[in-house]
């Protein structure tokens, strides 16, 4: 449903004064959203309808806000913890002398189980207990991981934290699109100014410990006590996610999702919710359970629909395969969804490859310069997070223009991604790297702002948590891959950054291959 459709519903409802209120708002909300009939039951489609109406009514409050801010908090932590591998991985290889590609390939084990777990999982549990556990988890074993006696230690503890990490954005993705009005879908986008804030924050802390607390670089010796750099680096991104997990916890007021409730034909409580978010916003709704009845009776024909009605999503706490079938409905649903999980899987490549061991590549290519410091290296870190940030405004903004929309933003900025990448093998200083790695920061932070948002609103509500899962399990599948590339290939080559240049470019040509645009529609 379009912002200007949204915009007439209460004209509508007043011109319709004599009608029934179920009527009036059925007719409000009758055929404007992003998919076409017959890609999602019809009877959940006709609630969703219903929902995004009374949602859009109550409009963009202080839940919705209090919502961006918590959500946030997952792509703050998806953004922290893998850069983490990279960031730590110098001074503790330093320290326990091992393989260095072996760290980031425990941790992507741990993103790749998570991702499968909360992101289906939340399509049958709920969202709520997903969204508060994630952050928990990472918390707590972040903190544990700063303790590590040793290499098999730290990697067991960085995979379980990845479990936590790795479910974050399937499911925050899910929680942020199902409360905010389709007129303000675009935030979604904007949500990514949290990755750019993270990776900020990470390098920030870890240019001033890793720098003065941390073995020299090719020290023969390296002890526990000459190296907590990196452990207090932990200490502190772990008890940081331990207090966002607390203000998601006991500040904030998480309901579940209505559209979720719907699905699951708990009609009562969707509409109890929509209540509650209005109350909150110091707003009132006249939603009512005989509004979604008589929705799903509409288009169902039988008139005879009870007041918490089927059940549209998961029948019970078990997995099935109903969740996935969903995805793949009709043939332009099923090449949608397939698009997207190839998008994900060689972008996550790409970008793993290359992001995993940036901190490295920017330490070795300074060796070759005469400037291999931690300060230096971290420096650029730092500089780096500050480029990133402003992307996520720019996407926000392009992603509403008219002639460019998600499809256009995505494939400009990831050809641009891979553009950079390949100019970086021309640097013959270490400040020439730094100027090609900051254009190459600033467009892929926008191609994942896009790529985090338009992933989720092409999914239908009653199967989105488990369309993010497949997604997000494709990019930590090829998360797992680029580390035992790396095991093999030679990092102080151009070759890794080659194909990764490659790579993203050719995903920047699929994008526009994309059959649904979301710009200007809601998505349900």
């Amino acid at each position: 449903m379009s912002e200007k459709d949204y915009g007439d519903l209460e004209t509508k409802r007043q011109k319709h004064d004599s009608a029934t209120p179920t009527t009036s708002r059925i007719n409000a909300v009758s055929s404007a959203d992003l998919f076409e009939d017959g890609t999602v039951d019809p009877v959940y489609q006709a609630k969703a309808r219903v929902l995004n109406a009374a949602i859009q009514e109550i409009g963009m409050g202080k839940y919705q806000w209090w919502l961006f801010a918590v959500a946030g908090f997952g792509w703050f932590a998806d953004s922290v913890w893998p850069l983490l591998g990279g960031l730590i991985l110098s001074p503790v290889v330093n320290e326990f002398r091992f393989n260095g590609p072996f760290l980031s390939l425990a941790l992507n084990i741990g993103l790749f189980v998570g991702a499968v777990l909360w992101g289906f999982g939340c399509d049958i549990w709920g969202r709520r207990w997903s969204f508060n556990l994630t952050l928990f988890i990472t918390g707590v074993f972040g903190l544990a991981a700063g303790g590590s006696p040793d290499f098999l230690t730290l990697a067991s503890l960085l995979a379980v934290l990845g479990l936590g990490v790795g479910g974050n954005l399937p499911v925050d993705s899910a929680v942020f699109l199902d409360f905010v009005p389709g007129s303000h879908q675009y935030l979604l986008t904007i949500l990514s100014i949290w990755w750019s804030v993270g990776q900020l924050v990470a390098s920030f802390i870890a240019w001033p410990l890793i720098a003065n607390f941390s073995c020299a670089q090719g020290a023969t010796t390296c002890t526990r006590s000459e190296n907590m750099g990196w452990r207090y680096l932990l200490f502190t991104l772990g008890g940081m996610t331990l207090i966002l997990w607390a203000i998601r916890f006991f500040v904030f007021p998480l309901y579940e999702s209505p559209r979720y409730l719907v699905g699951r034909g708990r009609d009562a409580d969707a509409v109890q919710v929509v209540h509650e978010i209005a109350r909150y916003n110091g707003h009132t709704s006249d939603l009512t359970v005989e509004d979604l009845v008589a929705a799903g009776n509409a288009v169902s024909g039988t008139g005879t629909q009870k007041r918490d009605g089927q059940v549209l999503l998961s029948r019970s706490s078990v997995f099935t395969m109903d969740h996935i079938k969903g995805l793949f409905e009709t043939p332009k649903l099923a090449w949608s969804t397939s698009l997207l999980i190839f998008l994900w899987g060689i972008i996550g490549l790409a970008s793993t490859l290359y992001n995993s061991f940036l901190p490295y590549l920017l330490a070795s290519r300074g060796a070759q310069f005469g400037d291999s410091s931690y300060f230096i290296t971290y420096r650029n870190q730092v500089i780096l997070g500050v480029v990133g940030v402003p992307g996520a405004f720019l996407a926000g903004w392009a992603v509403e223009q008219p002639y460019v929309g998600r499809r256009g933003t995505l494939a400009i900025s990831a050809g641009l991604t891979g553009v950079f990448l390949f100019a970086s093998t021309t640097a013959r200083s270490s400040n020439a790297l730094l100027g090609w790695n900051c254009g190459y920061t600033f467009h892929s932070n926008i191609m994942y702002g896009v790529l985090y948002a338009i992933s989720p609103e092409v999914f239908p509500a009653k199967d989105r948590g488990t369309g993010n899962g497949l997604t997000a399990t494709a990019t930590r599948v090829f998360g797992i891959i680029a580390p035992v590339i790396a095991l093999y290939a030679n990092l102080q080559t151009a070759v890794p950054v080659y194909v990764s240049g490659g790579l993203i470019i050719g995903a920047g040509l699929i994008a526009l291959l994309l059959p649904y645009e979301p710009r200007g529609k809601a998505s349900i």
